[in-house]
């Protein structure tokens, strides 16, 4: 693993991902998640759906970056950002949860560049202003050295880490214990990262894995009055 990705995944990277629950804080103020035992149910679950998702889309995107010579390739790559974005568009279909994956995604891309200055991340920038949180995710892997596998990897751990953190906060349950929980998914982590095909399939045939609760939540979450995160 590339020492680089350990940023990529801190949750301390002002790139705005601890604002977001992932449909935590509804799933709690709705009953679905209120001790330990549902959240686990709820982390598993986000993992082998929209987190099985995010990690094929950070694998493309990373596994894009790598193609060719970036400035040779510039403009064919342009067209192929707008055509993975649409498939994470299209993977995607709570409104709500496009928002608040674009929303991450520009404030990842706009860090990225900062921290690795690189022809492909201003190249997306160009092309996808507001990418998805997945494409800027494996863009900015490539970035900073590192594989596909490892982007994969950084967008399944994104996917459950701060849904896990926001339960600890809004529901005072033991951060050891979550902790516990998470790493209890380890394994379901590395299966996540290295599934068969994640990193060459045809982007028509990448995963497009539903949770319906999930797009509920977020829409929910979107019309609430009262709400301590953005998601």
């Amino acid at each position: 693993m590339n020492p680089a990705l350990l940023l990529l995944t801190d949750s301390r990277l002002p790139a705005g991902g601890h604002a977001h629950s992932g449909g935590t804080e509804q799933a709690i103020a709705t009953g679905a998640v209120h001790d330990l035992a549902s959240l686990a149910a709820f982390l598993r679950g986000r993992l082998h759906t929209s987190g099985h998702v995010a990690a094929a889309l950070a694998a493309a995107a990373c596994a894009l970056s790598t193609t060719g010579s970036p400035d040779a390739e510039a403009d064919a790559r342009t067209a192929s950002w707008d055509l993975l974005d649409a498939e994470a568009d299209a993977r995607t279909a709570s409104p709500a949860q496009r928002d608040a994956s674009r929303t991450q995604g520009r404030l990842l891309l706009r860090v990225a560049r900062r921290l690795w200055p690189s022809v492909v991340l201003d190249g997306l920038a160009r092309a996808v202003p507001n990418p998805h949180h997945p494409i800027a995710l494996g863009a900015a892997a490539h970035a900073a050295g590192a594989s596909p596998e490892d982007a994969a990897l950084a967008a399944a751990y994104h996917a459950i880490t701060g849904p896990a953190t926001a339960a600890v906060r809004l529901l005072g349950l033991d951060p050891v214990a979550v902790h516990g929980l998470l790493a209890d998914l380890a394994p379901d982590l590395a299966t996540t990262a290295t599934a068969p095909g994640l990193t060459d399939l045809p982007w028509a045939e990448l995963p497009a894995r539903s949770a319906p609760a999930l797009d509920l939540l977020a829409e929910r979450h979107a019309g609430a009055k009262v709400r301590l995160f953005v998601s």
